[in-house]
Order: C-alpha cells, then structure tokens, then sequence
C-alpha cells in the first residue's frame, strides 16, 4: 500500500506540474498518438522477457536443475504480475512456482534471483554510463542534480551527517538481526530463514560454475538493448518526441527504470522521470509526460495480457505434461 500510494501521489502531482493553458497539448498528444507502435513494442518487449527466462535457465544449471522453458517464461511473467501489486513479491512467487511444477527447492532459487538482479543493476550503471557519454551536455547536469538530493545538507554541499546516519541505522540493523537470530534460534522460522539464506548463498556462487558465460552475457545484453529498442519505438508515438533517436531513448530509458524499482509497475514514477528526460531534451513536460504515461501503458498491458494468459496455461501444460 505505502509503494502503490507512492505512485499514486506522483501521478497526482506530476499533473499539477502541467500548467492548465497546456492541458490541451496534453490530451491531444494521447488523442494524435500513434498507438499502433504498441504493436512492435509488445513483441519486442515479449523477446526480452523470453530471454530472461532464457538467462534464468542457465543460472540453474550449476545447481543441478533444468526445468522446461515454458514453466520458466510462464514463472517469469506470473512474478512481473504480481509486481504490479506488491514490488518483489513476483520474484519470490515466480521460484515457488518452478518449485511446485518443476520440483526445484525455492531457497535455491533465490540465489539466482540475486544474481540476476546484481547482473541487472550492473546492465543498468552501463546504460546509465552510455547515457551521459552521449548525453552529457543534457542530462549529466539533472542526474548529478537528483544524487545530490539525496544527501545535500542547506549549505548545498554533501552532508556527512546524513551519511553517517544512513551508514549508523544499517549496522544497527545487521547487528539487531544477527542478535535476534542467535537468540530465536530454535524457532523453525529461524531455522527456515537460514535455509533460506544457505540457498541463497549457493545461488551466488553458481556463477563461478556457469558453462555458458558467453551465452548468458550475450542475453543480458539483447535484454537492454530490446529494452532500449522498444523505448525508441515507444518516442515515435507522440508527435513532440517523434524526432529524438536513440541517445534520447538510452537517458529516457535509465532515469525512467528508478521509476520501474521504486513504485508497483512503475506507475506514476515511470512516466514523470521519463517527461524530466524528455524535457531535458527540449520536449514540452506535458508532451514528454503524456509519451511516459502511453510507454508505461503499453509495458502494463503487455504484463496483464501476457501475465494473465500464463497464469492459466501454467496449469494446463504441466497437465498435459503429466498425461
């Protein structure tokens, strides 16, 4: 609920920041927009989905495990669903799925998930580093501007006092845990967790047993640059962003994935960091914040069509498979 009311909030505000002589460039945007792009943007954004079943699959070899791409992919896409509603829960629930219909010990599949998500945020500080390479005159400044947000004191300068108290409250809490679980060690949720934890732990270290590095990095890098194709289809649907190319598409593409991590979807944070970059570029807030809300659309309706349909076809391929 906090998350959800999170993007709910920015959806809310990033409408105010549209002055009201310009809500008829808004609505005329969505109304003139192309919305036929959503056709190639849902097969190519489907392709990186299938590749990152793909590149899960091989993180699981090392661990003994190689169940059916179907499951994987549909396990997959049944987790972004239930990102929708709760961020994260869908990468716990796609490992119990492989569990139930491929018999492969969800603890296990933890570590993987870990994986691919350091691998992740490694694949996005490099579009990040591409983007101000390319776009440094335009959006170098707006992402020093937003880091120094974060922790700048009222001098305007880096407070060391909020570091330290970031830095305080997180060995605090390492240690609180540690205490708490020497104390409640006989508990079976105690000692669940730290199966948990053990299976993670193997999940990590799979990667130094992967017989397939060449193949796995080559998809983590066709997932990004699907992502970053359907991101420059995605500008060409509205007339004041038809004309940005791809420089254009690699920024909007790494400040709007904050947006992906930090709300349900994405919803309301997606769309407003992508019209900041847009901006960044000489397109109007409300043009760039009308293209945000459309790519953010296309990518939801992908994740329920495509979601939806997995849900029920989970069950019947493992039956079929039965029989």
């Amino acid at each position: 609920m906090l998350f959800l009311s999170i993007g709910i909030f920015l959806v809310w505000w990033s409408l105010q920041q549209i002055p009201a002589d310009k809500w008829e460039d808004f609505k005329g945007s969505l109304k003139k927009a192309n919305y036929w792009l959503m056709i190639p943007v849902f097969f190519v954004l489907s392709g990186s989905h299938v590749l990152r079943s793909m590149r899960w699959k091989i993180l699981m070899k090392p661990l003994g495990f190689s169940p059916k791409l179907p499951n994987v992919f549909f396990a997959v896409m049944v987790g972004y669903l239930a990102n929708l509603a709760i961020p994260r829960l869908g990468e716990v629930l796609k490992c119990t799925i492989l569990a139930r219909y491929e018999k492969v010990p969800a603890e296990k599949l933890i570590g993987t998930i870990v994986v691919e998500r350091a691998f992740d945020v490694i694949s996005l500080a490099i579009v990040f580093l591409t983007a101000f390479i390319l776009q440094y005159d335009i959006i170098g400044e707006y992402g020093v501007e937003l880091s120094k947000k974060l922790f700048e004191g009222k001098s305007g300068n880096i407070s060391f006092i909020k570091l330290g108290i970031v830095l305080t409250a997180l060995i605090i809490i390492v240690l609180l845990i540690k205490k708490l679980f020497q104390f409640f060690n006989h508990l079976s949720i105690v000692v669940a967790i730290k199966k948990i934890i053990i299976g993670i732990g193997e999940g990590l270290t799979s990667i130094q047993h992967l017989q397939q590095k060449g193949r796995f990095i080559a998809y983590s890098v066709f997932i990004w640059i699907l992502y970053i194709i359907g991101t420059w289809v995605g500008l060409m649907a509205t007339e004041g962003s038809a004309h940005l190319g791809l420089p254009a598409a690699i920024s909007a593409l790494a400040f709007a994935s904050i947006g992906m991590i930090i709300t349900p979807g994405g919803i309301g944070a997606y769309a407003f960091f992508l019209a900041k970059v847009l901006e960044k570029n000489g397109v109007s807030f409300e043009i760039g914040f009308a293209n945000g809300t459309l790519q953010w659309f296309a990518q939801f309706l992908i994740v329920m069509i495509v979601g939806f349909c997995c849900l029920i076809l989970l069950p019947w391929y493992n039956k079929k498979r039965i029989q």
